[in-house]
């Protein structure tokens, strides 16, 4: 794959993503972040079977909402118990 086609498939991905998404620190709300990596995942997956390529801000954003999820979930745990 050429560098012309990585490029044109990381600003694919980038402007899904500034279309689709919420800043991940901006969500609010567990559902809404499970969403989000439930649709992040697929979309990565999309991207592994189409273009045998991922950008790598696919990975960093899929980080991002991951910790935000984990920070929510304790969260929760700590005021059940």
């Amino acid at each position: 794959m050429s560098e012309f086609e990585k490029k044109r498939i990381d600003r694919e991905f980038q402007l899904f993503t500034a279309r689709n998404f919420e800043n991940p620190k901006r969500c609010k709300n567990l559902d809404q972040i499970r969403f989000y990596v439930q649709e992040l995942s697929a979309k990565v997956e999309e991207f592994k079977s189409r273009f045998n390529y991922v950008p790598s801000k696919a990975y960093t954003l899929l980080t991002q909402y991951n910790q935000i999820q984990n920070k929510m979930v304790f969260a929760e745990f700590k005021n059940a118990y």
